[in-house]
């Protein structure tokens, strides 16, 4: 690979990483509104199908990206990404803490009580995310590259439904049972929670193949990438 490639390599691995951090962190920011995906009637356990926080909208990204650096970067830079995003979700949390506890002038358009209302349980929000985050995004890596050395780099599809799927249920069951615990949703809804969340983030994962597919084709099409090579950065 010539020197003009990999600093075009380096330059897209630099804004995937970007679009993660981004993904991630606004999850964590919008998380306290909940929507309800009306094709779907049905409710389970006292919750309707896909009676679902916004946070999950922008997350099922970020799985998608370290999917897609895990094949053409490797492990290491796909673990690199995942760390990145824990300092970027600490830093973030600090900042709307900070916030947070500075007084609002009398003329400010947004109030103490309502910025506490949005955001004074960002805290909580974070860590519980950023726990369930840290252990699926690293199961999801794991599993991605035992399948990958298991076909020897084929079946593509194979290896991101299967690392995503069980990835996607741990981050589900884990974020919504630290928020529970800690009073910011009743037990209640955990069980109907856990089964929207746990489907839309499957569908969505099923959804995402296609485009990994066409990731994984312009990559290797751009820098004249083997079955099972990957970019050494």
């Amino acid at each position: 690979m010539t020197l003009k490639d990999k600093l075009l390599a380096q330059r897209i691995y630099m804004l995937l990483g970007a679009l993660f951090i981004t993904s991630l962190v606004v999850s964590n920011l919008i998380f306290k509104k909940f929507f309800y995906w009306y094709p779907f009637d049905i409710e389970i356990f006292g919750t309707k199908l896909f009676e679902i926080s916004v946070g999950i909208l922008p997350y099922p990204i970020t799985f998608l990206i370290t999917d897609l650096i895990s094949e053409i970067y490797g492990k290491k830079k796909a673990n690199q990404v995942v760390v990145t995003g824990i300092f970027a979700s600490l830093f973030s949390m600090l900042i709307v803490y900070t916030a947070n506890v500075v007084p609002a002038t009398d003329w400010s358009p947004v109030k103490d009580q309502i910025y506490t209302t949005v955001f004074g349980s960002t805290a909580i929000a974070v860590m519980a995310s950023m726990m369930a985050y840290l252990f699926a995004q690293f199961i999801d890596i794991q599993i991605y590259h035992f399948w990958k050395r298991l076909t020897k780099g084929k079946h593509l599809w194979l290896r991101n439904n299967c690392s995503t799927f069980l990835s996607q249920f741990v981050d589900t069951f884990t974020v919504l049972f630290l928020l529970c615990s800690f009073g910011e949703i009743e037990w209640s809804l955990f069980i109907g929670l856990l089964i929207a969340g746990f489907l839309f983030k499957v569908m969505i994962a099923a959804l995402d193949t296609p485009f990994l597919y066409l990731g994984v084709y312009l990559f290797r099409k751009r820098f004249k990438l083997k079955v099972n090579e990957e970019i050494v950065l």
